[in-house]
Protein backbone atom coordinates (compact mmCIF):
# COMPACT_ATOMS: atom_id res chain seq x y z
CA UNK A 1 0.00 0.00 0.00
CA UNK A 2 1.35 3.42 -1.00
CA UNK A 3 2.13 5.81 1.83
CA UNK A 4 1.07 9.42 1.39
CA UNK A 5 3.66 11.90 2.64
CA UNK A 6 1.57 14.62 4.22
CA UNK A 7 2.53 18.07 5.36
CA UNK A 8 1.64 19.19 8.82
CA UNK A 9 2.29 22.34 10.81
CA UNK A 10 2.85 22.85 14.49
CA UNK A 11 2.57 26.29 16.03
CA UNK A 12 3.89 26.18 19.58
CA UNK A 13 5.15 29.12 21.58
CA UNK A 14 5.67 31.23 18.48
CA UNK A 15 7.37 28.53 16.40
CA UNK A 16 6.06 27.09 13.14
CA UNK A 17 7.22 23.77 11.78
CA UNK A 18 6.85 22.80 8.13
CA UNK A 19 6.80 19.26 6.76
CA UNK A 20 6.49 18.13 3.18
CA UNK A 21 3.09 17.40 1.59
CA UNK A 22 1.93 16.51 -1.90
CA UNK A 23 -1.77 17.18 -1.19
CA UNK A 24 -1.61 20.90 -0.36
CA UNK A 25 -3.05 23.64 -2.54
CA UNK A 26 -0.19 24.76 -4.75
CA UNK A 27 0.24 28.48 -5.28
CA UNK A 28 -0.14 29.58 -8.88
CA UNK A 29 2.49 32.25 -8.20
CA UNK A 30 5.05 32.40 -5.40
CA UNK A 31 7.30 35.10 -3.98
CA UNK A 32 9.95 33.59 -6.27
CA UNK A 33 7.97 34.51 -9.41
CA UNK A 34 10.12 37.32 -10.79
CA UNK A 35 7.27 39.54 -12.04
CA UNK A 36 5.46 39.22 -8.70
CA UNK A 37 8.66 39.77 -6.73
CA UNK A 38 9.42 43.03 -8.51
CA UNK A 39 5.88 44.39 -8.67
CA UNK A 40 5.17 43.68 -5.01
CA UNK A 41 8.30 45.20 -3.54
CA UNK A 42 8.33 48.21 -5.87
CA UNK A 43 4.70 48.99 -5.05
CA UNK A 44 5.28 48.40 -1.33
CA UNK A 45 8.68 50.05 -0.70
CA UNK A 46 8.32 49.96 3.09
CA UNK A 47 8.12 46.18 2.91
CA UNK A 48 11.19 46.17 0.67
CA UNK A 49 13.08 48.34 3.16
CA UNK A 50 12.25 45.93 5.99
CA UNK A 51 13.24 42.94 3.85
CA UNK A 52 16.58 44.49 2.90
CA UNK A 53 17.33 45.43 6.51
CA UNK A 54 16.84 41.83 7.59
CA UNK A 55 18.80 40.40 4.66
CA UNK A 56 21.71 42.74 5.38
CA UNK A 57 21.42 42.19 9.13
CA UNK A 58 21.16 45.89 9.97
CA UNK A 59 18.59 47.74 12.13
CA UNK A 60 15.70 49.17 10.17
CA UNK A 61 16.16 52.45 12.01
CA UNK A 62 19.70 52.74 10.64
CA UNK A 63 18.41 53.11 7.07
CA UNK A 64 18.15 56.78 6.21
CA UNK A 65 18.58 56.94 2.46
CA UNK A 66 16.52 54.34 0.59
CA UNK A 67 15.89 54.70 -3.14
CA UNK A 68 14.72 52.13 -5.71
CA UNK A 69 16.75 52.96 -8.80
CA UNK A 70 14.96 50.72 -11.34
CA UNK A 71 11.25 50.68 -10.47
CA UNK A 72 10.17 50.36 -14.10
CA UNK A 73 9.08 47.09 -15.66
CA UNK A 74 8.25 48.04 -19.29
CA UNK A 75 5.93 45.48 -20.95
CA UNK A 76 8.06 45.53 -24.12
CA UNK A 77 11.05 44.26 -22.12
CA UNK A 78 9.25 41.35 -20.44
CA UNK A 79 9.41 39.31 -23.64
CA UNK A 80 13.18 39.58 -23.77
CA UNK A 81 14.80 36.41 -22.47
CA UNK A 82 17.70 38.53 -21.19
CA UNK A 83 15.37 40.71 -19.11
CA UNK A 84 16.44 40.47 -15.46
CA UNK A 85 13.80 41.49 -12.94
CA UNK A 86 16.09 42.44 -10.09
CA UNK A 87 15.70 45.46 -7.80
CA UNK A 88 18.52 48.01 -7.68
CA UNK A 89 18.61 50.24 -4.63
CA UNK A 90 20.67 52.90 -2.95
CA UNK A 91 20.76 52.19 0.79
CA UNK A 92 22.70 54.69 2.90
CA UNK A 93 24.90 55.53 -0.11
CA UNK A 94 25.56 51.85 -0.79
CA UNK A 95 24.42 50.16 -3.99
CA UNK A 96 22.37 47.07 -3.26
CA UNK A 97 21.09 44.69 -5.92
CA UNK A 98 18.48 42.10 -4.93
CA UNK A 99 17.38 39.21 -7.11
CA UNK A 100 15.61 35.87 -6.83
CA UNK A 101 16.91 32.94 -8.87
CA UNK A 102 14.99 29.68 -9.18
CA UNK A 103 17.21 27.58 -11.46
CA UNK A 104 20.93 26.92 -11.32
CA UNK A 105 22.19 27.24 -14.87
CA UNK A 106 25.70 26.20 -13.88
CA UNK A 107 27.48 29.56 -13.87
CA UNK A 108 25.69 31.44 -11.13
CA UNK A 109 28.73 32.75 -9.19
CA UNK A 110 30.23 34.17 -12.40
CA UNK A 111 26.89 35.69 -13.33
CA UNK A 112 26.59 37.38 -9.95
CA UNK A 113 30.13 38.74 -10.17
CA UNK A 114 29.36 40.13 -13.62
CA UNK A 115 26.30 41.97 -12.30
CA UNK A 116 28.34 43.27 -9.37
CA UNK A 117 31.06 44.57 -11.71
CA UNK A 118 28.50 46.32 -13.89
CA UNK A 119 26.84 47.98 -10.90
CA UNK A 120 30.15 48.98 -9.31
CA UNK A 121 31.78 50.40 -12.44
CA UNK A 122 28.67 52.29 -13.59
CA UNK A 123 28.76 54.35 -10.37
CA UNK A 124 31.98 56.14 -11.39
CA UNK A 125 31.13 59.47 -12.95
CA UNK A 126 33.44 61.34 -15.33
CA UNK A 127 36.16 63.18 -13.45
CA UNK A 128 35.64 61.32 -10.18
CA UNK A 129 38.36 59.40 -8.35
CA UNK A 130 38.14 55.67 -7.70
CA UNK A 131 37.79 56.31 -3.97
CA UNK A 132 34.30 57.71 -4.62
CA UNK A 133 33.01 54.35 -5.84
CA UNK A 134 30.27 53.15 -3.47
CA UNK A 135 30.10 49.93 -1.54
CA UNK A 136 28.17 47.54 -3.80
CA UNK A 137 26.36 44.47 -2.48
CA UNK A 138 24.54 41.78 -4.45
CA UNK A 139 21.90 39.80 -2.56
CA UNK A 140 20.75 36.52 -4.10
CA UNK A 141 17.79 34.51 -2.82
CA UNK A 142 18.21 31.18 -4.60
CA UNK A 143 16.00 28.11 -4.76
CA UNK A 144 18.84 25.64 -5.17
CA UNK A 145 21.90 24.50 -3.26
CA UNK A 146 25.03 26.32 -4.37
CA UNK A 147 27.56 25.62 -1.62
CA UNK A 148 28.53 22.40 0.14
CA UNK A 149 27.79 23.52 3.67
CA UNK A 150 24.92 23.36 6.15
CA UNK A 151 24.45 27.11 6.50
CA UNK A 152 21.66 28.60 4.42
CA UNK A 153 23.21 32.10 4.42
CA UNK A 154 26.66 32.93 3.06
CA UNK A 155 28.47 36.25 2.72
CA UNK A 156 31.58 36.69 0.57
CA UNK A 157 34.14 39.48 0.42
CA UNK A 158 37.65 39.60 -1.14
CA UNK A 159 40.18 38.31 1.39
CA UNK A 160 43.92 37.54 1.26
CA UNK A 161 44.05 33.74 1.21
CA UNK A 162 46.67 33.25 3.99
CA UNK A 163 46.11 36.15 6.37
CA UNK A 164 42.37 36.57 5.60
CA UNK A 165 42.95 40.33 5.38
CA UNK A 166 40.05 42.18 3.80
CA UNK A 167 41.07 43.82 0.52
CA UNK A 168 38.05 46.12 0.40
CA UNK A 169 34.63 46.26 1.97
CA UNK A 170 33.20 47.70 -1.24
CA UNK A 171 32.55 44.22 -2.67
CA UNK A 172 30.07 41.84 -1.07
CA UNK A 173 27.85 38.92 -2.05
CA UNK A 174 25.01 37.56 0.07
CA UNK A 175 23.52 34.18 -0.84
CA UNK A 176 20.42 32.71 0.82
CA UNK A 177 19.79 29.07 -0.16
CA UNK A 178 16.10 28.28 0.35
CA UNK A 179 16.40 24.45 0.27
CA UNK A 180 18.59 24.61 3.41
CA UNK A 181 16.07 26.43 5.58
CA UNK A 182 15.28 24.64 8.86
CA UNK A 183 11.84 23.17 9.51
CA UNK A 184 11.41 25.27 12.66
CA UNK A 185 10.81 28.99 12.18
CA UNK A 186 10.49 31.24 15.22
CA UNK A 187 8.26 34.32 15.13
CA UNK A 188 11.15 36.46 16.37
CA UNK A 189 13.52 35.42 13.56
CA UNK A 190 12.57 37.90 10.87
CA UNK A 191 15.21 36.71 8.41
CA UNK A 192 13.89 33.15 8.48
CA UNK A 193 10.31 34.37 8.25
CA UNK A 194 11.11 36.38 5.12
CA UNK A 195 12.94 33.46 3.54
CA UNK A 196 10.06 31.13 4.46
CA UNK A 197 7.76 33.42 2.48
CA UNK A 198 10.00 33.04 -0.54
CA UNK A 199 10.19 29.29 -0.05
CA UNK A 200 6.41 28.84 0.35
CA UNK A 201 4.79 26.81 -2.43
CA UNK A 202 1.29 26.29 -0.99
CA UNK A 203 -1.56 28.40 0.34
CA UNK A 204 -1.35 26.55 3.64
CA UNK A 205 2.25 27.63 4.14
CA UNK A 206 1.32 31.28 3.64
CA UNK A 207 -1.70 30.92 5.93
CA UNK A 208 0.35 29.36 8.71
CA UNK A 209 2.94 32.13 8.51
CA UNK A 210 0.11 34.66 8.71
CA UNK A 211 -1.34 32.86 11.74
CA UNK A 212 1.83 33.71 13.67
CA UNK A 213 0.47 37.29 13.69
CA UNK A 214 3.76 38.98 12.84
CA UNK A 215 2.57 42.32 11.39
CA UNK A 216 5.17 42.56 8.62
CA UNK A 217 4.44 39.03 7.43
CA UNK A 218 0.70 39.72 7.38
CA UNK A 219 1.33 42.90 5.37
CA UNK A 220 3.53 41.03 2.87
CA UNK A 221 0.98 38.24 2.40
CA UNK A 222 -1.88 40.73 1.98
CA UNK A 223 0.21 42.55 -0.61
CA UNK A 224 0.82 39.22 -2.35
CA UNK A 225 -2.90 38.57 -2.76
CA UNK A 226 -3.53 42.16 -3.88
CA UNK A 227 -0.85 42.00 -6.57
CA UNK A 228 -1.75 38.55 -7.87
CA UNK A 229 -5.42 39.57 -8.22
CA UNK A 230 -4.56 42.62 -10.35
CA UNK A 231 -5.02 42.64 -14.13
CA UNK A 232 -1.70 44.50 -14.48
CA UNK A 233 0.20 41.64 -12.88
CA UNK A 234 -1.67 39.02 -14.91
CA UNK A 235 -0.74 40.75 -18.15
CA UNK A 236 2.91 41.18 -17.18
CA UNK A 237 3.12 37.54 -16.10
CA UNK A 238 1.47 36.43 -19.36
CA UNK A 239 4.17 38.24 -21.35
CA UNK A 240 6.88 36.86 -19.09
CA UNK A 241 5.53 33.31 -19.33
CA UNK A 242 5.37 33.59 -23.12
CA UNK A 243 9.03 34.63 -23.15
CA UNK A 244 9.94 31.61 -21.02
CA UNK A 245 8.01 29.26 -23.32
CA UNK A 246 9.56 30.81 -26.43
CA UNK A 247 13.02 30.45 -24.94
CA UNK A 248 12.38 26.80 -24.05
CA UNK A 249 11.09 26.12 -27.57
CA UNK A 250 14.09 27.84 -29.14
CA UNK A 251 16.43 25.77 -26.96
CA UNK A 252 14.60 22.58 -27.93
CA UNK A 253 14.84 23.46 -31.63
CA UNK A 254 18.54 24.28 -31.31
CA UNK A 255 19.25 20.94 -29.63
CA UNK A 256 17.20 19.10 -32.24
CA UNK A 257 19.11 20.80 -35.04
CA UNK A 258 22.40 19.94 -33.38
CA UNK A 259 21.35 16.29 -33.06
CA UNK A 260 20.38 16.12 -36.73
CA UNK A 261 23.67 17.70 -37.79
CA UNK A 262 25.59 15.22 -35.64
CA UNK A 263 23.69 12.26 -37.11
CA UNK A 264 24.32 13.51 -40.64
CA UNK A 265 28.04 13.70 -39.90
CA UNK A 266 27.97 10.15 -38.47
CA UNK A 267 26.09 8.95 -41.56
CA UNK A 268 28.66 10.53 -43.89
CA UNK A 269 31.48 8.79 -42.01
CA UNK A 270 29.65 5.44 -42.15
CA UNK A 271 28.99 5.87 -45.88
CA UNK A 272 32.70 6.57 -46.41
CA UNK A 273 33.47 3.35 -44.51
CA UNK A 274 31.12 1.40 -46.78
CA UNK A 275 28.57 0.53 -44.10
CA UNK A 276 25.17 -0.76 -45.34
CA UNK A 277 22.22 1.64 -45.40
CA UNK A 278 20.22 -0.45 -42.88
CA UNK A 279 23.01 -0.12 -40.31
CA UNK A 280 23.30 3.63 -40.88
CA UNK A 281 19.56 3.99 -40.36
CA UNK A 282 19.82 2.03 -37.13
CA UNK A 283 22.71 4.10 -35.77
CA UNK A 284 21.53 7.57 -36.83
CA UNK A 285 17.74 7.44 -37.01
CA UNK A 286 17.87 9.06 -40.46
CA UNK A 287 15.55 7.84 -43.22
CA UNK A 288 16.81 5.72 -46.12
CA UNK A 289 15.94 8.56 -48.46
CA UNK A 290 18.07 10.99 -46.48
CA UNK A 291 21.02 8.61 -46.51
CA UNK A 292 20.70 8.00 -50.27
CA UNK A 293 20.72 11.76 -50.79
CA UNK A 294 23.95 11.98 -48.78
CA UNK A 295 25.48 9.42 -51.11
CA UNK A 296 24.65 11.48 -54.18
Amino acid sequence: MAISHRVWYTIYRGTIRFKGDDTMRKLEYTFKTDTLFKMLFVQYPELLKKLVADLLGIPLQSIGQFVIRNPEMPPENLGDKFCRLDINMTVNEQRVDLEVQVCNEGDYPERVMYYWAREFSSALMAGQGYSTLPRTIVISIIDFILFECEEYDSFFQPLEVKRHTLLSDKMGFHFFELPKLPDDVDEDDMLLLWLSLFKAETEEELEKIKEMEVPVMSQAINAYYTITASSEFREKERLRAKARHDEAQALYNARREATIERNIEIARNMIADGEPVEKIVRYTGLTKESIENLKA
